[in-house]
């Protein structure tokens, strides 16, 4: 086989390997911020015993193995508010790499935060057991208090200084 020749068989990690190189584990979520005008669409989590009582993006959850960051986006705004995103039509906010210190695998994150402005269907809250309202804001009048990751990036986008990638919790 030539330098240039492809194994895939050889490009594949062993088990032996990644058990001995992994020292920890990303969790990567996708956030999907619905925009109309100047206004943000935000649910209120309840129920959920993570920042509950907070506002957060309209949709936003875990990547399930095996599926796209963009599917996975998709997939949560038709799961968390019933209407129907285009992956291509997802505008990228920001890369957040987030952790909360510990150490803890789960609170190693990277959350991938996009917008859209074009949308098939009407919003709606569908998971009434994780959240409890569903409402516009003025991206000028966020209300309290907003899951604190989340308000990071609000209020980059509002302010005009949000970067490709945001760090939080170093």
């Amino acid at each position: 086989m030539s330098v240039t020749e492809s194994d895939p068989v050889n490009e594949q990690y062993t088990d032996a390997y990644a058990s001995t190189h992994g020292r920890f584990a990303v969790v990567p979520a996708a956030y999907v911020l619905l925009r109309r005008g100047d206004e943000v669409l935000l649910q209120l989590r309840r129920g959920t015993g993570y920042y509950d009582e907070h506002w957060a993006f309209g949709a936003a959850g875990h990547v399930e193995a095996g599926e796209s960051l963009l599917a996975g986006a998709a997939r949560e705004a038709a799961e968390e508010l019933g209407v129907e995103v285009e992956a291509g039509a997802l505008e990228l906010l920001t890369l957040m790499h987030r952790t909360d210190g510990s150490g803890r695998p789960i609170e190693q994150r990277f959350d991938v935060f996009f917008a859209i402005d074009d949308w098939a269907g009407e919003p709606r809250l569908l998971e009434t057991q994780k959240a409890a309202a569903l409402e516009w804001f003025p991206i000028d009048a966020l209300p309290e208090p907003v899951v604190p990751h989340e308000l990071r990036v609000l209020e980059a986008m509002r302010d005009g200084h949000l970067e490709p990638v945001t760090l939080f919790g170093f």
